[in-house]
């Protein structure tokens, strides 16, 4: 039994010198970025649009429909109970700090971390990453430092229009379930938007545009020569990215109390 554990042990972690050096590559790429040739930004306009842009209307609806049952539901039960001012507070805590940034991030998941695995893993099949190599071009570098940068920033600002409509969807709402308190809904509820609450939900979309970009990009580049490969690089890539999410979700929530 021992032997088979030390077996699963090492299987499990001979990868990690590899990944964290991938992780490495990724991120120096990324900050000499600026100094590529025209072709690569033209790779990370197309991720922007395809990440951002055609997502917006998704996480539009999405959080209008968050943030308005949020509040229909939530208002009734704390004006029940004579607590109605803490659902100002609520709708801060759950749709900025907390579903906001998570939801945003399997959103694009879904969307993104397919379509970047399969590609990629497609270019590998067809020796198109064979051919850059042969010509001196780093392939991380050129695929892979402007789909990380893309959809790092697809994830911080599609969180940012998550949050806004959000919270300000509701506010049409209260002029038909309570008209006196629609005054000041909104000072209110900026009353409860402090900084750290701001802040948290912003480091969050970073982390997760990182591992959902590193993550995809990684088991891209890993398909060796079947065709078949490419599909479950994709499946692959989508299933460790809602892993690493939800990791690091779980510190943001845990370090707090910790420290």
């Amino acid at each position: 039994m021992l032997e088979k554990v030390g077996v699963w042990v090492r299987q499990r972690t001979e990868t990690v010198p590899y990944v964290l050096g991938y992780v490495g590559r990724m991120f120096s790429s990324a900050a000499f970025f600026i100094s590529r040739e025209k072709a690569a930004r033209k790779i990370l306009i197309m991720q922007l649009l395809f990440t951002f842009i055609e997502a917006l209307p998704i996480i539009v609806l999405l959080s209008l429909a968050l943030g308005t049952g949020l509040y229909l539901v939530a208002y009734s039960f704390l004006l029940s109970i004579g607590q109605s001012a803490l659902i100002y507070k609520l709708l801060v805590i759950i749709v900025t700090r907390e579903l906001g940034p998570i939801l945003v991030a399997f959103v694009v998941t879904a969307r993104s971390a397919t379509a970047i695995a399969t590609e990629i893993g497609g270019m590998v099949t067809s020796h198109q990453i064979e051919s850059y190599v042969s010509i001196g071009i780093d392939p991380i570098s050129y695929l892979g430092a402007p789909r990380f940068i893309g959809v790092t920033m697809s994830v911080f600002f599609l969180n940012l229009y998550f949050s806004f409509c959000g919270l300000l969807g509701p506010s049409i709402v209260v002029r038909f379930v309570n008209p006196i308190a629609a005054s000041g809904y909104i000072d209110n509820l900026f009353k409860e938007l402090t900084m750290p609450i701001i802040c948290t939900s912003l480091a969050k979309s970073v982390f997760f545009g990182m591992i959902i970009s590193i993550v995809s990009t990684y088991y891209g580049f890993n398909v060796e020569r079947a065709s078949t490969e490419v599909p479950v690089a994709g499946i692959q890539a989508v299933g460790k990215s809602f892993l690493g999410i939800i990791f690091v979700d779980v510190l943001f929530i845990v370090l707090p109390y910790i420290l």
